[in-house]
Formats: C-alpha cells, sequence, structure tokens
C-alpha cells in the first residue's frame, strides 16, 4: 500500500518507515496522523516484519505540529485535534502491541509528537548535530502522542515532566545522559548504524521480542503479583515457540542459533 507522507518498505525482515514530507518539515499533520493509523493496521497484518526501522527524509526529521494548519483552522482546532489524535493514538497502540522491536534513526531537529515518538521505540539511535525538542509549550500547547507515557519511561518522570514544562531542546549528548538516546553517532554513520540494529534485532526471536515489548508497557499500570503472572505466561508462551526450541539446542551444541522468527 502507498501513503502520501510515509515510504515503508519491507525486505530481509526489516520494515524501513521513512517520514516523507521533507518539503515542509515532515510535520504531525493530518495526513501523517492518517497514514500513521493506516501503516500500523498494515504492519500488524504481515508476517514477514521482524523489526522497524523509523528515519525521515529531508533536513528535518519533524518539526512536529503544523503550525501553519494551526492558524488556518483556530476556531475548528479542538475537534480537529481530536480528531488528529484518534488517528495518531490508534496507531501508536497498534505499533506498541507488534512482536517487531522499533529501531528510530534521529537526525536534524525533532520536536513535539516526534520527541514521543522516538521516546516510545526500543533503540535509538541519533546524529551527532541532532537536537530533540519539547516544543509544545512554546505555542501554549499540552502533548500527545503518548508524550508523558514514553517520555517518562525512558527520562524517568521527574526529568521528563521538566523536559516538557520547561520546553527544553536537547542535543545529542544531553538525549543521550537522560536516556532518550541509547547511540550517538557521527552524522554520516547514522544510517548505517540504525540499518545494522535493524538487521540484528529481525534476525533474533521475534516472539519472545514482542512479549518483552508488552511486558513493558504493562509494567506501571499493575500489581506486582499481575506483573509476576503475566510474565510467567508469556515465558510459557514462547518457551514452545520454534526459536525457543531453536536457541536452547544452539546453545547446548555451541553454534549461533538460527532463528525464523516464530
Amino acid at each position: 500500500m502507498k501513503y502520501e507522507s510515509i515510504d515503508l518498505a519491507v525486505s530481509d525482515g526489516v520494515a524501513r518507515l521513512t517520514l516523507d514530507q521533507a518539503e515542509i518539515g515532515n510535520p504531525f499533520n493530518e495526513l501523517f496522523c492518517n497514514d500513521w493509523l493506516a501503516v500500523s493496521g498494515e504492519l500488524a497484518a504481515r508476517r514477514d516484519v521482524r523489526a522497524i526501522l523509523l528515519t525521515a527524509n529531508g533536513k528535518f526529521f519533524s518539526v512536529g505540529g503544523d503550525i501553519r494548519m494551526f492558524v488556518d483552522q483556530l476556531d475548528e482546532l479542538p475537534a480537529r485535534i481530536r480528531q488528529w489524535t484518534a488517528a495518531l493514538h490508534t496507531g501508536l497502540a497498534r505499533f506498541a502491541r507488534l512482536d517487531a522491536p522499533m529501531i528510530a534513526a534521529v537526525h536534524g531537529v525533532a520536536m513535539g509528537g516526534a520527541a514521543a515518538l522516538i521516546g516510545s521505540c526500543d533503540v535509538v539511535y541519533v546524529g551527532r548535530s541532532a537536537s530533540i525538542g519539547a516544543a509544545y509549550p512554546g505555542i501554549g500547547f499540552s502533548c500527545d502522542a503518548g508524550a508523558s507515557r514514553s517520555l517518562a519511561s525512558r527520562m524517568g518522570h521527574a526529568r521528563a515532566r521538566r523536559f516538557l514544562i520547561c520546553a527544553e531542546t536537547l542535543n545529542a549528548e544531553q538525549a543521550l545522559d537522560c536516556g532518550l538516546a541509547d547511540y550517538v553517532v557521527d552524522d554520516a554513520e547514522l544510517a548505517v548504524a540504525a540499518e545494522a540494529m535493524a538487521q540484528q534485532l529481525a534476525a533474533g526471536p521475534t516472539r519472545a521480542f514482542g512479549e518483552v515489548r508488552r511486558l513493558f508497557n504493562k509494567v506501571w499500570s499493575q500489581s506486582l503479583e499481575a506483573q509476576l503472572e503475566d510474565e510467567a505466561q508469556a515465558l510459557a508462551a514462547v518457551a514452545g515457540s520454534a526459536d525457543a526450541r531453536e536457541g536452547i539446542r544452539a546453545f547446548a551444541a555451541k553454534r549461533r542459533p538460527g532463528f525464523v522468527g516464530s
């Protein structure tokens, strides 16, 4: 399926999602929100996706909200925001339920909703000259795109709150120090490093990755007893998988496992 604001290409188990409105800074506009929902549905239905690599075309990763669109719709903005976030947030929830881990490769500037999206990824690479900003309070907005959860998960509750309320913009090293980034690499090496990680994870035990992702999504919302039981049930479920059998046999034989994602 073709999308207007996102380019999707799948090969060798890796779904490469590229934000593709470079001429206007890859904003989180109505077109993107609708495409994000649609692409989440496509990836949820596919069985050949074992890792997702998120990148962007153009000078910016994303400028965040489309301020020009906001200006033209001030009177209708509350209703339109409910409409746009319904699509965006449903898509984000679907991505969170996938088995395939998500890797982000961040260059240039990533603002607002883009920071939230980056925070939801499992592994984040940031180019050395990149910056990630909260942006929302600068236009009198609170946050969306799961920012309150994804940023708190990565940065810690108090640090994420300060990031948002103070409308901070972090350089690459600052993002690394507070947990928003996992790796900082030279700009010229960004694409290669993130692609290598995507291929590494795509060759891993996909079902096990999915259980880990979903367990971490629940960790703040239930009791210790419920979390322990969910861990036990998830482990029991994947223990009977082809990949678990292969992993155990490979370990016993002292060879590298050949996981197939099932």
